[in-house]
């Protein structure tokens, strides 16, 4: 886990990421076990979590399009109930989020206690994009970032735990995903012409990424950036530092009542 963690204030190069990265593992067959045993962990550990209804845990995914927010979710999180996890895709904003605050719709599905809740994409996006077409200042994007850790502070506080991921792929691996999905008529919903346009912004989003993950990893909301190329690798990481996470969270069933007078007829 550590291998993959942002320092607090540590700095985030490009360079020094290979996308391509997967493990000691040759292969997806030789990762397959151990990928499947933390999946396996996850679901009693959240049925604990849930139980227990005192502490939640904040799932963060960000990545470039096509990096693989949604078959992370899929693939990692197949195992647990869906009673006790929640999943928020945040699209543009709508004029009525656009009236308050850009924290606004978002602490409103930060996940209650007992609950796993994942974003897929999240109060980033008010920064990243907004910053890329020139919406948002550097100096305001600095207070923004600022009103995050602040947010996410807040919630740890108040006991949820934040588990922020960056899904890192290299600019050739999205052009094979983004030809995958014009080619495959399964897929081709997928494919938006707007995608093909933020494409042409790939220099300045991975300058807004890393200045935001150096910004906003902090002791109680590190950032995890993950090699992403491989699918397979992806998921195992994501997967073993969900369930060292509930783990270390320590969710316990609540103390039965004494039964030793009850007789069910």
């Amino acid at each position: 886990m550590r291998r993959y963690a942002l320092k607090p204030a540590g700095t985030l190069r490009w360079k020094d990421i290979d996308p391509d990265d997967h493990g000691d593992f040759k292969n997806e067959a030789d990762a397959f076990e151990k990928t499947e045993a933390h999946i396996q962990k996850i679901d009693p550990l959240q049925e604990r979590l849930y139980a227990e209804g005192k502490q939640s845990l904040l799932i963060i995914l960000q990545a470039i399009d096509t990096g693989g927010k949604d078959g992370t979710i899929r693939h990692v999180m197949r195992g647990i109930n869906p009673q006790g996890c929640n999943v928020t895709s945040f699209k543009v904003p709508t004029p009525e989020e656009r009236l308050h605050d850009f924290l606004w719709r978002i602490h409103k599905a930060a996940p209650a206690k007992g609950l796993i809740g994942i974003f897929n994409r999240s109060h980033y996006e008010d920064v990243l994009v907004t910053c890329v077409h020139g919406e948002l200042s550097l100096a305001d994007a600095k207070v923004r970032f600022k009103e995050i850790n602040q947010f996410e502070h807040e919630l740890v506080r108040n006991g949820t735990t934040v588990l922020k991921f960056y899904l890192a792929i290299s600019k050739d691996e999205q052009r094979r995903r983004l030809q995958a999905r014009v080619d495959d008529p399964a897929k081709r919903w997928k494919f938006s012409p707007a995608d093909l346009v933020e494409r042409r912004h790939w220099d300045a989003y991975m300058k807004a990424y890393a200045k935001a993950c150096e910004a906003t990893s902090t002791p109680h909301a590190p950032w995890y950036v993950i090699p992403a190329n491989h699918k397979w690798y992806r998921n195992y990481l994501v997967a073993k530092i969900v369930a060292a996470t509930l783990k270390k969270m320590h969710p316990k069933f609540p103390s039965p009542v004494s039964t030793s007078h009850i007789r069910v007829k």
